[in-house]
């Protein structure tokens, strides 16, 4: 009997676990199927367009004026008349009278040398007579030839230097009597006036300085590698003049007259003198059109136009790499493309060659980029679901 037992029990055990065994396999749920993950990089892109850019060069100056003079008399006297307009500020016209110093003496002079002229004229009017009368004895005398002491040719002589000696000495005090008149040589504002009525001037006194509103001048320094932006290296060029009046941006319309044609010592540069003409708009008749004056010594930026490119884009500095750029090809999958900078602009650089129109210009971070390389565009529909990308991968989507 134990025997039986001994033998019953294993099998008992045996047959229970494997029926528990199928129980337990029949319980058991399938493994659930894992939808594919695509580990594709998200990019963002921007559309290029391609489009023709006027170039310019910026720079800076003061406004001066192109001719400034200084006043002095040239002859001495008391100032008796002084003009109202010849202040500080005040604007004057060409030949406008500012000061007279006493011409009493000069017109004193003026009729002494018109007597000496007179009177040496008459000296030689005689002369002349009594040289003919000579001549007219000595044929009566004798037939030989007379001298030229004779006929008194030296004597007559002597007298037609008297007769231009007398009217340089009347052209002389005409001149210093005009001078005694201080007049404006050009259109002008009063810069300083350092006579008062009343004062004496010496010949050589500085009375004032005068600023010539007819043109004013910016002397614009331009580096060297800038100068190849500009259309024959900035000739006659237009530009804009950008500064501040009444506390509003004005911008005036100027050009370029000149160039100095030297390189600054200290700064390096090359110098362009722009041009503006009737700064303060005196010749521009108020009821047609306001000017708003440039005045002298005002501070300006400037924008010189230059060269017109045909076809350029333009790019992010930061976007470009070893003269290289990122894009988007046809198949979704990256593509490096060379690429030629005309010129580099602060935080942008202009393109001229190696994009077309349309091309879409990745401008969102990657972290290991390979040419080649498959991508999804951000916001595009796929049936593949799509892990969460790093965020350092993701940009804004731009059309």
């Amino acid at each position: 009997m134990t025997r039986k037992k001994q033998i019953i029990i294993p099998i008992a055990i045996l047959i229970v676990g494997i029926l528990l065994f199928f129980g337990f396999s029949s319980m058991k749920k399938p493994p659930e199927e894992k939808a594919e993950v695509d580990n594709r990089p998200i990019v963002a892109v921007e559309k290029i367009h391609i489009a023709p850019m006027d170039l310019t060069v910026n720079s800076y100056g003061v406004v001066q004026p192109k001719y400034e003079t200084e006043l002095v008399a040239q002859v001495s006297g008391e100032v008796v008349e002084l003009a109202d307009v010849f202040v500080r500020g005040g604007f004057v016209a060409k030949n406008q009278l500012l000061a007279r110093i006493d011409p009493n003496d000069y017109q004193a002079a003026l009729i002494d040398a018109e007597a000496t002229m007179a009177s040496a004229r008459a000296s030689l009017e005689t002369e002349r007579a009594q040289g003919q009368v000579a001549e007219r004895e000595w044929k009566r005398i004798t037939d030989t030839s007379p001298t030229e002491l004779s006929l008194r040719k030296p004597q007559l002589a002597q007298e037609l230097a008297h007769v231009k000696s007398a009217q340089a000495s009347v052209l002389l005090a005409k001149r210093n009597l005009e001078r005694t008149e201080i007049r404006a040589p050009y259109d002008a504002m009063i810069e300083s006036r350092t006579i008062g009525l009343g004062s004496f001037v010496g010949t050589g006194s500085k009375v004032g300085k005068l600023l010539g509103t007819g043109v004013a001048e910016v002397r614009l320094p331009v580096a060297d590698n800038q100068l190849q932006f500009l259309v024959s290296q900035g000739e006659d060029a237009q530009v804009n003049l950008i500064g501040t009046y009444a506390g509003k941006d004005i911008i005036w319309q100027a050009r370029i007259a000149r160039s100095e044609g030297v390189v600054d010592n200290k700064s390096r540069m090359s110098y362009l003198v722009a041009e503006v003409q009737d700064p303060y708009g005196l010749k521009t008749k108020k009821e047609t059109l306001k000017h708003t004056p440039i005045r002298f010594g005002s501070y300006v930026t400037a924008e010189i136009f230059g060269v017109s490119l045909k076809g350029v884009t333009l790019l992010p500095r930061y976007l470009v790499t070893n003269g290289r750029v990122a894009i988007l090809a046809a198949d979704s999958t990256l593509h490096y493309v060379n690429i030629t900078i005309a010129r580099e602009d602060g935080s942008n650089m202009i393109v001229t060659d190696g994009l077309n129109e349309g091309d879409q210009i990745i401008v969102s971070a990657l972290d290991y980029p390979v040419d080649g390389m498959k991508l999804v565009l951000q916001g595009s529909k796929s049936d593949v679901t799509t892990e969460e990308a790093p965020e350092t991968q993701i940009a804004s989507t731009k059309d």
